[in-house]
């Protein structure tokens, strides 16, 4: 919850001064881990809808530990696809099986209620690596 707050900026992943969904991620992984998992390449906004690839959720697949059934609890971390067709393409953070923080453009990071619309659009969990349920 620290990172709530943060304005929204594209690409960044620094507490306080800006972030966006992956940087959120980023930074939490950071604050538990200490340096990053992988180097992040840029990316254009529009960078999921390219080539059908599941690049978000392939990274988090190497880093994190896949959640079966989407079953999420406190600290997972959440994908989210806009549309059937379209790749994962945005993350948030579960702090209950209610609620999550996110980073959205043009806000700041917040936490928000995973309500019908979310869960509707939830593609993937995750969970931190040595996090036992």
């Amino acid at each position: 919850r620290g990172w709530i707050g943060t304005p929204y900026r594209h690409q960044a992943s620094l507490k306080g001064a800006g972030a966006d969904c992956l940087g959120l991620v980023r930074g939490v992984w950071r604050d538990v881990f200490g340096g990053e998992p992988e180097q992040t390449p840029p990316y254009a906004p529009g960078w999921a809808e390219e080539g059908g690839v599941e690049k978000l959720a392939h990274a988090a697949a190497r880093h994190l530990n896949p959640v079966p059934d989407r079953a999420s609890q406190a600290g997972d971390v959440l994908l989210f696809r806009w549309r059937h067709h379209l790749s994962a393409k945005h993350a948030g953070i579960a702090v209950s099986s209610s609620h999550m923080i996110h980073a959205q453009e043009h806000c700041v990071v917040t936490e928000v209620a995973l309500n019908d619309w979310w869960r509707r659009h939830l593609s993937h969990v995750f969970r931190f690596p040595g996090v036992t349920i």
